[in-house]
């Protein structure tokens, strides 16, 4: 896998193999998240700047779960406890509050470096396993697709932390 060469800077204009741009571009944009949250206190990162009401860590923690469920329960076919466990009775994104965000941020990483070791290897083309999150053939994604989908939701999550990073303390920037 190729990955930046510095922490801050995106994958190089030389990557053109879609495998080595899927995986360098998740590492960029998990960083992005992780830079995004860099300094902000415990206070800030429970709290909400925004109507719909989710908090930094709950991004966090929710990022945590996407990656669990997609590569974990739906393209290994993993059984998992509470795949849903980053959403409350309300279907909201949760933390619970004697959840440090040290731990939240820990927990993003293992599952991360989980992900990385466990899909090192794997042919884009390989479809999930079924009896996890896929119950048929027919409905179990290419592990491409799934990573794409990792690719987009990160991207999309991480321009979000943009707006509520400048909202908090007026930091702007990757």
């Amino acid at each position: 896998m190729t990955r930046p060469a510095h922490p801050m800077d995106e994958p190089p204009p030389s990557l053109a193999d879609p495998r080595e741009m899927l995986d360098a571009y998740l590492d960029y944009y998990r960083a992005v998240v992780l830079r995004k949250l860099d300094g902000l206190s415990e206070a800030e990162l429970r709290t909400s700047r925004l109507p719909s009401g989710w908090t930094p860590l709950e991004l966090l923690r929710h990022l945590t779960f996407v990656e669990r469920r997609w590569l974990r329960w739906g393209f290994f076919g993993e059984p998992v406890d509470a795949p849903w466990g980053d959403r409350g009775p309300d279907d909201r994104w949760q933390v619970p509050d004697d959840l440090a965000a040290a731990e939240v941020r820990a927990r993003f990483e293992e599952q991360c470096a989980w992900s990385r070791s466990a899909i090192a290897g794997v042919p884009l083309e390989q479809r999930a396993r079924t009896g996890g999150r896929f119950a048929a053939d027919a409905d179990a994604p290419a592990l491409g697709w799934i990573l794409f989908h990792l690719l987009q939701e990160y991207a999309r999550h991480a321009g979000q932390l943009d707006v509520v990073r400048e909202l908090a303390d007026g930091a702007v920037g990757e």
